[in-house]
């Protein structure tokens, strides 16, 4: 018994029914609307209505705790579900609706106005007989915002118009939701044109991108679903479309120009994102030529505007990533009445039906990185002030050409204390960040070598929380131009300019460390190729010594070597891969202990006064301080495993007073005091 009831609630919880079928979203929103719902009574739903307006909806369990639709504020009604009605005295909806022939469902479904226009263009008598017929019945809200000189064109002549119109909202045939598949179609009623079907993972379900509001109303001879639109017919393709509307020019030319024709007038079931003449006319004149002169950068432009899928507009009601035909990710979604493209309201009309999908028209052009140069790549995002600075050291044809590039832009933050002055060293540094192969960074491996257009060679470093290239790391995504690639970098870039031994001798803050290591014959060993971690007293580290100390350290070469040893790290480490501890093994072979706080670097908890200066070698860190290997400070060894029981009697006086006044433990208390004072 326990095992059934198990198995009937996991098939709940999947969304399957008894039989084993698997629910359509609609039917499993519904279902949820009726778990909301049934504190109220039998076959309650709980709906989200938007403030405001007549718009309800089933949600999911998401959409419910949100209570939000297009950002709009929702409040909860409750209300019979399809197929139910209210007894007087009674708890919720009891009673199943009189089942009857599909004329009389109209009207005790709401959509009165098409029992109405059913009775004068005389398909009544069709839909109160025999037969098995599909109704996707226009409530009356819907036949009201027709514009009046449709609306009169069709009441004008009811013999042939209106019921047209009428028989093509018609199946032959009985379709239930879970037959409406996403991206399929049903043949109506007037002349076998198709309806275009889509079902939706949030379970909207739409007609020729009309909503079903309630859907599955059944009757004698068939089936109703109540939706918002009057649907017209289509029998147009995306590409018929693009040909015949007078606002698509220029998109018209662009499409032939990359042989997307075939495309769009292929089956599937895409969606159009198509950019008018206006959306064009806002693009500098320059960049529009290069696209448009660039069949390979024209072909990502009109794919990034194409979707995998037909999206109509009533099924946003939130926010959703959609993958465009170049593999890119839009940002769908809406606020309020007006759909948005990556936050930005710029659909300027939406819900162009054809038979393969659904073009909306954009009054701005989405311009994918790929068909964008590392200059357009970088001047409106968070490296601007580096882009700049490439411009100032006339450095732009590097990054608006055909070149091959990838380039290193530090951040704006990066220059929070100002630019560096532009002069020929500048230039030259800029130079550097610019390497001569179009890369991406998920194919960088550790140690791999990478040559700057300044003629320098560069390292790559691959830590647990970082991928670096000497003293930069990427903070984030790369993002790939037409010609370029952009790594955007926490830094200004420092290329190593000889060994750690070139690199000491070169600065006078070292002085006294580069004797001591000539004393302690380590110049070979930091002149030689290898990857050091150097963490190098200062002068000032050296004098904060005692006198005496010194001498006798400076006196003994052996000594000297195993202190300086303690001070080189086996392998590189740059600042941005220390986290909150790095324990990094010597050449003396003990362990230095790295930490990073509020972005100060601390070795064996002293504060690190410089970081990352780089070395062909290696990289060095300034220290004031010279430090210790664990031999050398006998308080803190912990080479010998402690004896728990000293540890004990040296912490717990208490406990030492208590062994002594018993006589069954006095004589351990002395023999482990004794051993104590040894």
């Amino acid at each position: 018994m326990e095992r059934g009831v198990l198995l009937l609630a996991l098939a709940w919880a999947l969304g399957v029914t008894l039989s084993g079928a698997a629910k359509s979203p609609y039917q499993q929103v519904l279902q949820h609307s009726r778990l909301r719902g049934r504190q109220h009574g039998p076959n309650v739903c709980a709906v989200q209505k938007l403030l405001g307006t007549n718009r309800k909806y089933y949600t999911n369990c998401k959409q419910w705790y949100q209570r939000k639709v297009c950002g709009k504020s929702t409040m909860i009604s409750y209300e019979c579900c399809p197929g139910y009605e209210k007894v007087p005295g009674e708890k919720g909806c009891p009673a199943a609706l009189p089942l009857s022939n599909l004329y009389d469902t109209l009207g005790i479904v709401g959509a009165s106005t098409t029992q109405l226009y059913s009775d004068s263009s005389n398909l009544r008598p069709e839909i109160e007989g025999p037969g098995s017929f599909t109704i996707f019945a226009p409530n009356n809200e819907a036949w009201a915002a027709l514009p009046a000189e449709m609306l009169d064109s069709l009441v004008s002549n009811v013999n042939i118009e209106l019921l047209n119109a009428l028989r093509y909202h018609m199946v032959n045939r009985r379709v239930l939701t879970d037959e409406l598949k996403h991206g399929t179609s049903l043949p109506s009623m007037y002349q076998n044109i198709d309806l275009q079907i889509h079902h939706y993972p949030n379970g909207i379900v739409t007609v020729n991108c009309a909503r079903l509001l309630k859907a599955d109303h059944h009757a004698t001879n068939g089936v109703v679903h109540l939706i918002d639109k009057v649907i017209a017919t289509t029998t147009n393709t995306i590409q018929q479309i693009v040909e015949t509307n007078e606002n698509l020019e220029t998109l018209r030319a662009a499409v032939a120009a990359s042989d997307l024709n075939t495309l769009l007038e292929s089956d599937g079931q895409f969606t159009l994102l198509a950019p008018t003449n206006e959306a064009f006319e806002k693009i500098p004149q320059e960049t529009l030529n290069r696209i448009l002169g660039d069949p390979e950068a024209l072909k990502d432009l009109l794919n990034h505007h194409i979707l995998k899928s037909a999206m109509c507009a009533e099924a946003i009601i939130a926010g959703l990533s959609m993958e465009t035909l170049e593999g890119t990710m839009l940002e769908v979604g809406c606020t309020g009445d007006e759909l948005t493209l990556n936050g930005r309201a710029i659909i300027a009309e939406k819900d162009v039906l054809a038979v393969n999908g659904v073009v909306h028209f954009v009054n701005e052009l989405l311009i994918p990185d790929s068909a964008k140069t590392l200059f357009e790549l970088g001047k409106e995002s968070d490296v601007s002030t580096s882009i700049d600075l490439f411009r100032q050291a006339d450095l732009s044809s590097h990054l608006t050409g055909n070149e091959r590039v990838t380039l290193l832009a530090p951040v704006n933050i990066a220059f929070k204390d100002g630019t560096p002055p532009m002069n020929q060293n500048t230039k030259s540094l800029l130079l550097d960040h610019i390497l001569k192969e179009q890369l991406s960074s998920k194919y960088l491996y550790h140690g791999q070598k990478l040559e700057t257009l300044g003629g320098k060679e560069l390292r790559v470093f691959v830590y647990r929380n970082n991928l670096c290239i000497e003293n930069v790391c990427i903070a984030a995504h790369d993002r790939r131009g037409r010609f370029g690639t952009l790594f955007t970098v926490d830094k200004m870039l420092t290329p190593p300019v000889g060994t750690v031994m070139d690199v000491l001798k070169a600065d006078q803050r070292f002085t006294t460390l580069v004797a001591a290591i000539q004393s302690a014959g380590l110049m070979e060993t930091l002149n030689r190729p290898g990857t050091f971690t150097v963490f190098a007293p200062t002068n000032e580290a050296f004098q904060a010594m005692p006198q005496g100390e010194l001498n006798k350290l400076m006196g003994n070469a052996k000594e000297l070597a195993t202190i300086l040893k303690y001070h080189i790290g086996d392998e590189i480490l740059v600042s941005a891969a220390v986290g909150a501890l790095v324990r990094l093994k010597s050449l003396q072979g003990d362990k230095i202990e790295v930490t990073a706080k509020n972005n100060v670097v601390n070795v064996n908890k002293e504060p690190v006064a410089e970081t990352d200066i780089m070395a062909t070698n290696g990289v060095i860190y300034a220290v004031n301080a010279v430090l210790q290997p664990p031999a050398f400070r006998p308080q803190e060894r912990g080479d010998e495993p402690a004896d728990p029981a000293l540890e004990i009697f040296k912490q717990a006086s208490a406990l030492s007073k208590v062994s002594q006044r018993s006589a069954r433990l006095a004589p351990v208390y002395s023999r482990l005091l004794a051993r104590m004072k040894q």
